[in-house]
């Protein structure tokens, strides 16, 4: 229901005796027909937007922040390599998912980049777990796979890389790693 804005009506420049309007005339003239139109307007967009007027805000519905990072699950395994893999699972289902580096700006992480993190520096560790985690990807997809992180990159989704942190977690256990 637009409401109907008055037509535009030409200006008149003389006055009804036949003389010319001054400057200041016209002026003022033209200054009162474009009050009127803005006030037809106004009024206009008053009606046409009733029905969308906004009750009261409430901040929460706007602002968002992140959820608190979940707490680790409580260790499953005992040894080192099991219990770092564990951690590197729950930290790639956390964090997020990524290919072509360890980690990415928005702080997701690749296979290696999660076991990585998780290490505190212990390459030793790092090294033990990177090769169970190799071992079970090609007990699963064949000796073909060279390396975890061209395991990693060739998926287009975190399903495989996850689901293969977790059989390897459970696969230094059963090795007592």
């Amino acid at each position: 229901m637009a409401a109907a804005l008055p037509t535009a009506q030409p200006q008149q420049t003389t006055t009804p005796a036949g003389q010319p309007l001054t400057l200041e005339a016209r002026l003022a003239a033209r200054e009162a027909d474009m009050t009127l139109r803005l006030e037809a307007a106004a009024i206009a967009h008053e009606v046409n937007t009733a029905h969308l007027a906004p009750g009261p805000v409430d901040l929460a519905d706007i602002i968002t922040v992140p959820d608190a990072p979940a707490p680790p699950p409580p260790a499953t395994y005992t040894t080192p390599v099991a219990a770092l893999l564990e951690r590197a699972h729950h930290r790639m289902q956390t964090a997020g998912w990524c290919a072509g580096a360890l980690t990415d700006d928005e702080g997701r992480v690749c296979m290696l980049g999660a076991i990585r993190a998780e290490t505190s520096g212990d390459r030793d560790l790092e090294a033990d777990a990177t090769a169970v985690v190799l071992d079970s990807i090609r007990r699963r997809f064949g000796d073909d796979v060279p390396s975890v992180p061209a395991f990693n990159d060739a998926h287009g989704s975190a399903r495989a890389p996850t689901l293969m942190l977790g059989k390897a977690a459970r696969l230094a256990d059963t090795r007592c790693l």
